[in-house]
């Protein structure tokens, strides 16, 4: 049965990458935009980010332009935009699509698992949040709406020392 280490991901300045590096790691994965009304849950993800980030928490960010078009920039003007807007340090990929044929096999994989409202699997807007255990595990998914302040309880419980490694 594949896990969400089985996929390759292209970072944000073209190099391959694979999800196998963040095995041991609780993971949010989110699809994020720089044009949208939430595009300031980045200030919120990125406090997670460096709050847990000791503790084995990391936060992935895949820029998606499915949403009215709100990631028209290529990748070095996301990457520019992430860090001098809101400071962004966390790891930053390459745009990709996230529902359709052409969705991202990782996202294929993390709709899969967690649906969302009354069953469905696409995702409706930017900022649609996965949260991974160590173990590879998609535990719960957050729509757009939910702040990334109001995952930290769940995050805590997942990335304590008493958690299970």
């Amino acid at each position: 049965m594949p896990t969400v280490y089985d996929f390759d991901v292209t970072a944000i300045d073209g190099s391959t990458d694979s999800m196998e590096r963040f095995r041991g790691q609780t993971l949010l994965i989110v699809n994020v935009a720089s044009e949208c009304g939430m595009t300031p849950q980045y200030a919120g993800l990125e406090s997670l980010y460096r709050k847990y980030q000791s503790r084995g928490f990391v936060v992935l960010g895949f820029p998606c332009n499915q949403f009215g078009g709100q990631e028209p920039g290529s990748n070095a003007e996301i990457a520019e935009f992430c860090s001098d807007k809101y400071d962004v340090t966390f790891p930053m990929f390459s745009k990709v699509d996230v529902n359709g044929e052409r969705a991202h096999p990782l996202f294929e994989f993390l709709k899969a698992r967690q649906r969302g409202v009354l069953g469905t699997t696409a995702i409706k807007w930017n900022f649609t949040k996965f949260l991974v255990d160590r173990d590879g595990e998609v535990i719960e998914r957050f729509g757009p709406q939910e702040p990334p302040e109001r995952i930290a309880p769940v995050i805590e419980a997942l990335t304590s020392p008493d958690a299970r490694p």
